[in-house]
């Protein structure tokens, strides 16, 4: 079964290094471990969360793996897609606990194919 909907799609752009120093339940723990936690917990959907091996941000300092420096605050993405009424609290929350970082969004075509009959 194929089910089509519009979604949004939500990016929150974020360094490696980030540690949650807002958060009371996630204190100190990674930035990107305490969104994905806080978004299971609301009930999104889903999240998955990129390593970058390159990138730069608003300071314009390069970020890039080499020998020398095995991950010093690689570029981290993560994706979530749902209904905007199920991420709206999740931007509610981020605008209390981020500190740096950047947030897009966007209107997606969201094609879920679900197992039933079969012929």
């Amino acid at each position: 079964m194929k089910i089509v909907e519009e979604d949004v799609l939500l990016r929150i752009f974020i360094g490696d290094s980030d540690r949650c120093k807002k958060c009371d339940k996630y204190r100190g723990k990674h930035m990107y471990e305490a969104i994905v936690k806080k978004a299971k917990e609301m009930g999104l959907a889903g999240a998955t969360v990129f390593r970058g091996i390159m990138g730069y941000g608003g300071a314009s300092r390069v970020h890039t793996v080499s020998v020398l420096r095995l991950s010093e605050d690689m570029p981290i993405v993560i994706e979530i897609v749902d209904s905007m009424e199920k991420i709206k609290p999740l931007l509610d929350w981020l605008d209390t606990v981020m500190v740096e970082g950047l947030i897009t969004m966007e209107k997606v075509m969201v094609y879920k194919y679900r197992g039933g009959d079969e012929d």
